[in-house]
């Protein structure tokens, strides 16, 4: 560390030059990052939804992904000439087209139509789709554009339905989503940081470093969504999370700086110093994070690993930021980024005018000092009483409830989910994803034992509680396969929906014989909803288990201790379980809607619970790493465990409370923004850091090191000889040799 600030420093033009050379090149591929962002991902390998999809290459020419038109016409709304928009519309768009006989049963459907009060004309049609999924999510963002969704032509509103075009929607929801949530971010961040520095120059050091760390992550999903499936809500995860932690690092590096320039030190000497400490714990932290994401990886599923590579991709982004960016800029700056501006000046001198500053006597506790000493002398009320606030705000994540869809996600009035409400009443809801069963004979699907089986599974499907209507089978190329349609009454999203799932499943042709002549899987998008929350509920053990063996190893080594690192790793699981339960209570209960404004889904997201689990362990690995350093420092020096601790509390608890108010700050921009997906997420992640940041650093961790005394440091000797020291947040170059050797 002390040679790459040695380097920044003395070439400070030369890596800031380079830095916006990549932003400049970022820029205009960063604005395109959600062009191939994918609606799939949620593919369980080795499921019946899975074997389904793999079935269908041998129908040649059938597509299992159904996209509809809907027009609504309100007065004099000329619907032919709409219909012939649609037609002009896709006939430049590859696997979408509206052929004659399409256009001729169109017409037919508009001519029959009769309108309403309350929505005026309303005609569903199909349209021809060939392709794969991605092809044809593809197509209907297209056909969106060109048709104009959301627009009124003539007297008539276009819509695109299908399950490929909500995902479309969503890509479109998720930009603006985005934009909002980075314009209002970024200024809140603007202005907590500078409440914490009073200085403009400095404050808007992070905030700089958090817009470069989101560009170049924007131009790097772009890319990486060339080669790999890229879920939808990558782009808003990875915004969320790169803001929070370009902010956080460069906030523990320039706090560093400025109390090394307030301690006497030369602008050159300071920054060695921030960059040797607080650097190395930026770098060492920000590995920690990257790892806990990594977790994510042992859940089997594309959605969830794109949305680690996002995430590992900002994080990394940061990291590189904050040791290189960072630096070249507080160099170039020197002491301007520790003076107050002339607005800030001015603000505070009229402050102390209206309440003057009270002299404080010599000796004079501060505010830390008397909240550690506090805590620490009612060390068992206090970690007894935090513990159980966390206890009580957990117990609802006891029932927990995992769920997934696209549809609800969407706001009431967006013209996406207007445009399947207007659908549904035209037409069955099961429609636009219908279920899909392959029967796989032994022999020909026409020999007469398997027909009459076949027939006779149809016909119990057709009797079947949920079901609407069921299509006659299509055999398959080579004639030993039969294709099902099956229609459900309700949207494929519903939970009567899904259960129809299981029951099918569960029945698996028994009544009629057929499961004694061929093997029957049930997929289709419904059936991929229900195994993929199955997948990530199944799954979610792995990730804790090895968020928790990364956890204590990393803690091992940093510490030098086997207590401590098992102390924080519980904590850490009271800090998720708290997290969780307010989720339940918000998304799942639906408590507080007419609080927040919120529609509660009546579950928690898949994707939210594993991806929080990996972000708070990897995030708050920054505080404790930070604050227990500084108290093994104060130990080593003092070795007195209670002065230790309140030292280091003190030492760090300013610069730990700010980062956590500016992490709540950018992650409660996104729990206020957006659909529920990154609401959750954004909420999950505010709670979880205020939980940590407050009650967990501020009481658990004093409290809990004063009960345990010198046993905090125990460390067995064989494990003493084994272990690197690792020590961050103390500065060992004091002497003025060495000191005077890093500056040149």
């Amino acid at each position: 560390m002390n040679r790459l600030s040695g380097f920044v420093r003395t070439r400070r033009k030369l890596v800031f030059g380079i830095w916006i050379a990549l932003l400049v090149v970022s820029v205009p591929f960063a604005s395109q990052q959600t062009k191939h962002l994918s609606g799939g991902g949620f593919e369980v390998p080795g499921s019946g939804s899975d074997k389904v999809d793999k079935e269908i290459a041998r129908f040649k020419g059938l597509s299992t992904e159904p996209l509809g038109i809907v027009l609504q016409a309100k007065g004099d709304g000329d619907l032919d000439a709409a219909i012939g928009r649609v037609q002009q519309a896709a006939a430049g768009i590859d696997h979408v087209e509206l052929t004659p006989q399409d256009v001729e049963q169109a017409k037919q459907i508009a001519a029959q139509a009769k309108p309403t009060a309350s929505d005026g004309t309303v005609i569903v049609f199909p349209l021809t789709v060939t392709g794969t999924r991605d092809e044809v999510l593809k197509a209907a963002v297209d056909l969106r554009d060109n048709i104009k969704v959301g627009e009124v032509t003539d007297g008539v509103q276009p819509f695109v339905v299908g399950q490929q075009a909500l995902w479309a929607g969503m890509q479109k929801l998720q930009q603006e989503d985005l934009a909002k949530a980075e314009s209002t971010g970024f200024p809140a961040i603007l202005i907590v940081l500078l409440a914490v520095f009073g200085s403009v120059l400095a404050a808007l050091l992070p905030v700089g470093l958090g817009v470069a760390a989101v560009i170049i992550t924007g131009a790097a999903v772009f890319f990486l969504s060339l080669v790999l499936t890229m879920s939808v809500f990558v782009t808003n995860v990875a915004s969320l999370l790169g803001i929070g932690v370009a902010v956080d690092y460069s906030l523990f590096v320039l706090s560093r700086y400025r109390e090394e320039l307030h301690a006497g030190k030369s602008e050159a000497q300071a920054l060695d110093v921030a960059m040797r400490t607080s650097g190395a714990t930026v770098v060492f932290s920000g590995i920690t994070v990257i790892v806990s994401l990594a977790g994510l990886f042992l859940i089997n599923s594309t959605v969830m690993r794109s949305l680690a590579i996002g995430a590992i991709t900002v994080v990394a982004i940061a990291i590189v930021g904050a040791v290189t960016l960072l630096p070249a800029l507080i160099a170039m700056l020197g002491r301007r980024a520790d003076e107050r501006g002339k607005i800030v000046t001015s603000i505070a001198r009229q402050y102390r005018r209206v309440r003057p500053e009270k002299p404080k006597p010599a000796g004079a506790p501060t505010f830390w000092e008397r909240w550690s000493n506090a805590v620490m002398k009612r060390s068992a009320l206090s970690a007894a009483l935090a513990a159980a606030v966390l206890l009580a705000l957990a117990i609802p994540a006891l029932s927990l409830a995992f769920g997934n869809g696209a549809l609800k996600q969407f706001p009431q009035d967006n013209e996406t989910r207007v445009g399947v409400t207007l659908a549904s009443q035209q037409v069955k809801p099961g429609e636009s994803a219908p279920t899909l069963i392959v029967a796989n004979f032994k022999g020909p699907v026409s020999d007469p034992a398997n027909q009459a089986a076949l027939e006779s599974y149809i016909t119990g499907l057709k009797a079947t509680a949920g079901v609407a209507d069921v299509r006659e089978p299509v055999t398959s190329d080579d004639g030993k396969a039969a294709l099902i349609t099956v229609v459900s009454a309700t949207d494929p999203e519903a939970d009567s929906t899904l259960n129809l799932i299981e029951r099918l499943r569960a029945e698996g042709g028994r009544a009629s014989g057929i499961d004694k002549l061929a093997v029957v899987e049930v997929g289709g998008p419904s059936a991929q909803t229900r195994d993929f929350t199955h997948q990530i509920s199944g799954g979610m053990w792995k990730i804790f288990v090895f968020v928790l063996i990364c956890s204590y190893l990393v803690l091992l080594v940093v510490l030098r201790s086997v207590l401590l690192p098992l102390k924080a790793v519980l904590m850490n699981l009271l800090t998720v379980g708290a997290a969780y339960g307010v989720l339940v209570m918000v998304f799942q209960y639906g408590w507080f809607d007419g609080i927040t404004g919120y529609n509660s889904l009546g579950y928690v997201n898949a994707i939210t619970p594993p991806l929080l689990l990996a972000i708070v362990f990897g995030l708050s690995m920054d505080y404790e790493v930070f604050l227990l350093s500084r108290i093994k420092e104060r130990y080593h020096a003092t070795g007195d465990n209670r002065q230790a601790v309140a030292e280091g509390l003190q030492g760090s608890a300013k610069v730990i409370s700010s980062a956590a108010i500016i992490m709540v700050v950018v992650f409660a921009v996104f729990a206020l923004t957006g659909v529920p997906q990154i609401k959750e997420i954004g909420l999950g992640l505010s709670v979880a850091i205020a939980l940590d940041a407050t009650l967990v650093r501020l009481v658990l961790v004093p409290a809990t090191m004063e009960l345990m005394g010198d046993a905090n440091w125990w460390l067995p000797k064989a494990l003493d000889r084994v272990l690197p020291n690792m020590d961050f947040e103390s500065d060992t170059a004091h002497d003025e040799d060495r000191a005077a050797a890093a500056v040149v």
